[in-house]
């Protein structure tokens, strides 16, 4: 792995995480109000665990589930 050290404002390096904490934030954070981080924490992962990664469809991969992508590969 090499690691990048691009210049300030150039997002290439981060897009993609920068997208999945987009999704996040308008899907789950600003929806809810959360009184401890162990519930926001939960919410959080059952998004990204249950939702994300199995059942949103992403265009870049073809139209398929990270999971599925990753089965596949296995």
């Amino acid at each position: 792995m090499i690691h990048s050290f691009s210049l300030k404002g150039k997002t290439n390096d981060n897009a993609c995480i920068e997208v999945i904490h987009s999704i996040l934030k308008k899907e789950v954070v600003n929806h809810n109000k959360y009184y401890d981080f162990k519930s926001a924490r939960k919410a959080r992962f059952e998004f990204i665990e249950c939702w994300y990664n199995r059942k949103r469809i992403h265009g870049v991969i073809n139209d398929m589930t990270p999971h599925a992508v990753h089965e596949a590969a296995a």
